[in-house]
């Protein structure tokens, strides 16, 4: 299916369930409201003229709100099934829509309910937003079967192609399947490690695209092909079927700190450097209180009963105290719930020489004699890190951040995952959704960096919400 075909397909999917969401959400409100109290609604006259005056203007409201949508482009395929953007639109639009409402009403003197405006948009909001996420979950299924996706040509340097291969076959959820390499010069029939077929000579891109299939061309290096030859590229593409994406030499940068700027007929990309310090922090630090502390009373049986556990199961202090590092490469020490035995510490050194791990920044041993009976099942649901809610309220972790590492693996450390001091360390993190104990310690500072040079609260919420999933699922624990 090509991307034209299967692009409409879903946004027709899309545009139904969007117009089922507001009826039922539209007038479902006008039914509630109109029902509780006919003399409060704001229209005069009897009570078949105001159902009929609501009902109008729930058409409406309805139509506008539809019309909004498709004006923000909440339904293309490059915002569909991955990243904010599609959810900010759908927000936006119902923003805009409630304030062009409330305007309209006041000029023409339109006395309607205010509890059914005030109820109708953010509940219409929450619900389009649950009904774009269930269709995210298909989608994504559906791109892991390699379906709803672009077939892509990669046209640049062999390394660049690789990296950019790498990413895409990583995020299928992205929609980019690699149907084929265009590289310059001679070689191999597939590219290194891949199954990924090559052609050479980069002169004839747009004949190879074809051939292989393809609908979209990315260059993944304009070194080779040069500004002239990349515009004559994009001018043999067939509009609206065939489709042109340049890959910066940027990665890890997340789209907030990306505004692209045409300047003489130069897309000048600016790239904002991350910042540690000022109002998102102190952001940041409120939000970790409040949650903090709401966990930490709502959890409170939870503690007592864990306590008896730990206590009833083997010798040895309820909470396990560890100094790590943290902000800046300042100590500070961690709380959990013990899982070993007592004095477990003293035995790790000849278990990661055992598995040949000492001299890995990441000291994790898979099948750990130390754990106990209930350490395994606090590990399993990752119960024995509740206490460090107590490090969230005290200030020296943060509920989302890097994972905090003793000073033995920080002295590992290289001059990029130093970088991952330079926020608090979280309870939970990007890593940690991503696969948790199952990644290496390459993907993990990866993650880390990225989330260290692209937080945002929003980012944060997201990462708390992967995190309840990933425990429910327990997968890749240890």
């Amino acid at each position: 299916m090509s991307t034209t075909a299967w692009a409409s397909k879903l946004a027709s999917r899309v545009r139904i369930t969007d117009l089922l969401v507001l009826l039922w959400v539209v007038f479902g409100t006008q039914i509630a409201w109109v029902g509780l109290d006919y003399t409060a609604t704001g229209f005069s006259g009897s009570r078949g003229d105001i159902a009929i005056s609501y009902t109008i203007v729930s058409f409406i409201i309805v139509g506008a709100w539809m019309l909004a949508l498709e004006l923000y482009d909440t339904r293309s395929p490059r915002v569909l099934g991955l990243g904010t953007q599609e959810y900010r639109a759908v927000a936006d639009a119902a923003l805009r829509l409630f304030g062009l409402v409330a305007i309209v009403a006041f000029l023409f003197k339109i006395d309607i309910g205010r509890g059914y405006v005030l109820v109708s948009f953010p509940l219409g909001v929450l619900v389009l937003l649950f009904s774009r996420w269930m269709w995210r979950q298909w989608l994504g299924v559906m791109r892991k079967r390699g379906e709803y996706s672009s077939r892509v040509l990669l046209v640049g340097s062999e390394a660049s192609v690789a990296l950019i291969a790498r990413e895409l076959e990583r995020m299928p959820e992205a929609g980019y399947r690699v149907a084929g390499a265009c590289l310059p010069g001679h070689g191999a029939p597939y590219l290194a490690g891949t199954q990924i077929p090559v052609e050479y000579g980069m002169q004839h891109a747009l004949a190879v695209m074809r051939d292989f299939g393809a609908d979209t061309v990315i260059i993944t290096s304009a070194d080779e092909l040069g500004p002239e030859r990349v515009r004559e590229l994009s001018w043999g593409l067939i509009p609206g079927a065939e489709h042109l994406v340049v890959a910066p030499s940027l990665i890890d940068i997340g789209g907030p700190r990306i505004h692209t700027r045409p300047v003489a007929g130069l897309p000048l990309m600016h790239v904002e450097t991350p910042k540690f310090e000022g109002r998102k922090l102190v952001a940041k630090r409120v939000f970790d209180l409040i949650v903090a502390f709401a966990l930490v009373v709502v959890f409170a049986p939870l503690f007592i009963v864990l306590a008896v556990a730990v206590k009833a199961s083997s010798a040895g202090p309820v909470f396990y105290r560890q100094e790590r590092v943290g902000l800046k490469g300042s100590p500070f020490m961690m709380l959990k719930f013990r899982s070993m035995s007592d004095g477990a510490d003293a035995e790790l050194a000849g278990l990661l020489a055992a598995n040949g791990t000492d001299t890995a920044p990441l000291f994790k041993v898979q099948n750990d004699p130390r754990v106990t009976r209930i350490g395994r099942v606090l590990r399993k649901y990752s119960l024995d890190e509740l206490p460090q809610l107590f490090n969230v309220l005290h200030g020296t972790m943060s509920l989302v951040g890097p994972r905090p590492q003793r000073r033995a693996e920080v002295e590992l450390y290289d001059r990029a995952a130093g970088r991952r001091l330079f926020v608090q360390p979280g309870m939970t993190g990007l890593w940690q959704v991503s696969g948790r104990s199952t990644l290496s310690w390459e993907e993990s500072v990866r993650l880390d960096l990225y989330y260290v040079e692209n937080w945002s609260i929003t980012g944060d919420l997201a990462i708390l919400w992967r995190t309840f999933r990933a425990v429910l699922a327990h997968t890749g624990a240890y």
